[in-house]
C-alpha cells in the first residue's frame, strides 16, 4: 500500500501528492506559510526534534496528574482520587490507573483505598512544572492576556517550553519586575 492522498491547495484546488510534479505543485501553492529560512524542511525537523524530547519516564498528562496532586496537597493537606478526578475531567478508574503508574515511575506512593503522597522525585517535578506554569503565566499578563486566559493558556504549554526558552522567559520577567535605576 503507498502513502498516497490528496491535499487541498490555497486556491481551493485538490493535489495528488503520488505524482511528484504536484508534490511540488502543492509545495509552491502555498504561499509564504512555508518560506523563510530553512522552509518546509525546517520546519519537519523541528516537528521532529519536538516529539524526540523525552523527559525521563514521564508524559505530560502524568505531569497534569503530578501539579494536581501537589497543588491539592498545598491547598487541603490531602489529595483524593475523587479530587484528582474533579480537576482532570477524568473518571475515578482513570485517576486509579494512573496513581498506579505514577506508584510503578516512582513519583507516588499509593496504596488503593489508603491514598498517596508524592515522593520527592514527585514533589521536584511537580514543583518544576508549576514555576514553569507561573513565568509563562507572568509574561502573559505582562503583555496583557487576562488573568483566567493566561493561566490557561501557561497550563497548555507548559509542558513543552524547552529549557532555555524558559530562562531567557524567566530573565525576562524578572528584568521587566525589577525596579530600574535612574542614570
Amino acid at each position: 500500500m503507498g502513502g498516497h492522498f490528496m491535499m487541498y491547495s490555497d486556491d481551493g484546488g485538490t493535489n495528488d501528492t503520488s505524482d511528484s510534479s504536484s508534490a511540488t505543485t502543492t509545495r509552491q501553492n502555498r504561499g509564504s506559510l512555508y518560506q523563510g529560512k530553512g522552509g518546509l524542511d525546517a520546519r519537519l525537523t523541528s516537528i521532529r526534534e519536538a516529539n524526540r524530547t523525552i523527559r525521563e519516564d514521564r508524559t505530560d498528562r502524568m505531569e497534569d496528574y503530578l501539579e494536581v496532586i501537589y497543588e491539592l496537597v498545598l491547598q487541603k493537606g490531602y489529595a483524593t482520587t475523587v479530587d484528582i478526578s474533579d480537576y482532570l475531567n477524568v473518571s475515578s478508574p482513570s485517576v486509579t490507573r494512573m496513581m498506579k503508574k505514577l506508584h510503578e515511575t516512582g513519583f507516588i506512593r499509593y496504596e488503593k483505598y489508603r491514598g498517596m503522597s508524592l515522593t520527592d522525585k514527585g514533589i521536584e517535578v511537580a514543583k518544576a512544572i508549576r514555576e514553569r506554569h507561573g513565568i509563562l503565566a507572568e509574561f502573559f499578563k505582562m503583555i496583557g492576556v487576562q488573568d483566567d486566559i493566561a493561566n490557561e493558556d501557561a497550563e497548555g504549554i507548559e509542558h513543552h517550553l524547552h529549557t532555555e526558552t524558559l530562562k531567557k522567559l524567566e530573565d525576562f520577567v524578572r528584568s521587566m519586575k525589577t525596579p530600574r535605576k535612574m542614570q
